[in-house]
């Protein structure tokens, strides 16, 4: 993806928000797991209880390692009773498709990489160029999944708080549909700049800055994407520390940032409390086009994690005041039924 296409990030941002925007997203990778034992793959893999999705549910979902810290995030769809498609991001696709081999040597099931191009379209026209272009999906709710045609898929999910759809299609499907919803004035091509200030409004996670190896879900208020009778009896890689971490509480806490006045406070930035005390990190910052101001989140000691609490980020030795902020900062507008 490019950072920005001719529009610029301001105009590709709002557009999105406002009409529809279409993303290539091709650098993530779909595998297709499947087999007699692909429930309990995925089980093991991830803090999922993969036998209890519905055909056609998604779900957020992880990679652990035994220290609970988020290899990757990823979605997983049921497509059939034992078959699953996996959504992987574009920098952990190598060492995901790794991973769930290594662990697949133990169960009856194969892990298929897909080649497909991949293709996002979100925001509240999405629907309806999609229905123009030929594709209807009126019956499609948010977090579900299907296969509308052979050797397509298609998720009513994304990336950027609004309504949208992901699909994954061979190349000569992908050019004839881009030239099909290109044609429609409501879409616009949008770069990785716009995505990045589009899912930071909506407050979701980046894998390798909000959410690492190191951090767990715990920590990273994630914990709603683990079924709760996992929580305590799950077999996952991982259970074990999470169930401790759980029981004794996080130390620190994912956090909404809303820096004061119009300086943006970037990824790296120290936070210090009102005596000059180290008070954790930023980890994704930018301005908020649809919000108007500054927007940022980070990790913050839990006694401080309380929004409207005052801190301070050193901006190039510059202390700039933040504030606490609940996430998201744009209110998210998937369509759930």
């Amino acid at each position: 993806m490019p950072l920005t296409y001719p529009a610029g990030v301001m105009k590709e941002h709002l557009h999105t928000r406002e009409q529809a925007g279409l993303f290539d997203i091709s650098h993530m990778k779909l595998f297709e797991v499947s087999g007699p034992d692909a429930v309990a793959l995925l089980s093991k893999a991830c803090p999922l209880d993969a036998s209890g999705l519905d055909i056609s549910q998604s779900k957020l979902t992880f990679f652990l390692n035994e220290q609970a810290g988020i290899l990757d995030d990823l979605i997983v769809t049921r497509l059939g009773a034992d078959r699953f498609m996996v959504v992987a991001n574009a920098g952990n696709a190598a060492a995901d498709e790794a991973h769930l081999r290594d662990l697949a040597k133990d169960f009856d099931c194969k892990i298929d990489p897909l080649d497909r191009v991949f293709l996002a379209i979100q925001g509240p026209e999405a629907w309806a160029v999609l229905s123009r272009a030929g594709i209807e999906t009126g019956s499609l709710t948010f977090m579900h999944g299907i296969e509308p045609r052979q050797n397509w898929f298609m998720s009513r999910s994304g990336y950027t708080g609004e309504d949208g759809f992901e699909i994954g299609l061979p190349e000569a499907d992908a050019r004839a549909l881009v030239e099909k919803l290109l044609a429609d004035e409501r879409v616009m091509w949008i770069g990785l700049a716009a995505r990045d200030s589009l899912r930071l409004e909506a407050g979701l996670c980046l894998h390798g800055q909000d959410i690492t190896p190191e951090t767990d879900p715990a920590s990273a208020a994630l914990m709603w994407a683990i079924p709760k009778e996992l929580r305590a009896t799950g077999a996952f890689i991982g259970a074990e520390t999470l169930c401790e971490i759980a029981a004794r509480g996080p130390v620190e806490k994912r956090v909404g940032l809303k820096p004061e006045g119009r300086q943006p406070v970037r990824a790296g930035a120290q936070l210090f409390d009102e005596n000059g005390n180290p008070a954790g990190r930023v980890t994704s910052g930018g301005f908020g086009p649809s919000v108007g101001h500054p927007v940022a989140m980070g990790y913050v000691p839990v006694d401080l994690a309380k929004p409207g609490t005052r801190l301070f980020a050193d901006v190039r030795g510059a202390k700039i005041a933040v504030d606490a902020h609940s996430l998201p900062f744009t209110q998210h507008r998937y369509r759930k039924g």
